[in-house]
């Protein structure tokens, strides 16, 4: 028995050795393991930059069907995008998905509600109903401002105390240079199995306030750790290599790309671009 194993082990090793079983093997890693990604826009700033290389946990929420790398293509045709569902995300997880309106781009943002939850935004702040009700809304969300509305409990700004990188920009003001989901969104009850998501840097944000929820068959992973990043100079970020989105939100990398976010801001040439 043994030596059985032993010899399939060998086998399995030198297969393993061959061009075919490591295309078999790297494609196996890409489709159901991790998947390397790159934060291309500004939209998640401060806490995740314009530049940061990342690998996603594909198998984070569920296994998503695999796609033909780089064309895109579905490999399994027929499924809602996923093989096996799994965890739905939960609320203030950063969520990797595909975007609704062109499925063969990648989006990063917050999940800020989940199916049945309720919520809408006054004067740039998020206000959110969670869909278990009044008591959990108040035990969930310990030291943020609760605010009663129609016999409703609704917090206001979640997130923000867990997740400093949310933030917005005081020089985005209600002049009609914006859209105007950017200052004031209707209250909405999040369909069921889709997610709103949002990006930590609000008032520049192209997320689910103009284009909807997220279903979850494109819910695709969660950022795991930087493996690379590189900022607008082409200077490396060493500070930011090997930290997870958890370390990257502690009191030095924070203040580091907060620093690094005023300075860009300063000198971007459109001020009122969305990501």
């Amino acid at each position: 028995m043994k030596k059985k194993i032993l010899s399939a082990a060998h086998s399995a090793y030198r297969f393993s050795n061959t061009w075919t079983g490591t295309i078999i093997i790297v494609l196996f890693v890409i489709f159901f393991v991790a998947q390397a990604f790159r934060i291309p826009s500004g939209s998640m700033k401060d806490s995740l930059l314009v530049g940061d290389h990342l690998f996603a946990k594909k198998f984070a929420y569920g296994i998503s069907t695999p796609h033909l790398p780089f064309l895109e293509i579905p490999l399994i045709p027929g499924t809602d995008g996923h093989i096996i569902d799994g965890d739905e995300p939960k609320r203030g997880d950063i969520v990797i998905f595909r975007y609704p309106n062109n499925q063969q781009m990648h989006y990063v943002k917050r999940c800020v509600a989940l199916p049945g939850d309720e919520l809408f935004v006054q004067d740039k702040i998020l206000y959110l109903h969670p869909r278990e009700g009044n008591e959990y809304a108040a035990k969930a969300f310990p030291g943020y401002e609760l605010i009663t509305i129609d016999g409703k409990v609704w917090v206001k700004d979640p997130y923000t105390k867990e997740h400093p990188g949310i933030h917005h920009d005081d020089h985005i003001v209600d002049d009609g240079m914006m859209p105007s989901e950017i200052f004031n969104f209707a209250p909405i009850q999040v369909p069921e199995k889709q997610y709103f998501m949002m990006g930590d840097n609000r008032d520049h944000s192209n997320d689910s306030r103009f284009w909807g929820a997220v279903p979850y068959g494109l819910i695709e992973g969660t950022p795991w750790f930087v493996y690379f990043s590189l900022n607008a100079n082409y200077e490396v970020r060493w500070d930011r290599i090997g930290k997870t989105p958890a370390d990257l939100e502690q009191k030095e990398p924070l203040s580091r790309s907060v620093a690094e976010r005023i300075r860009e801001d300063d000198e971007a040439a459109n001020k009122h671009e969305l990501y």
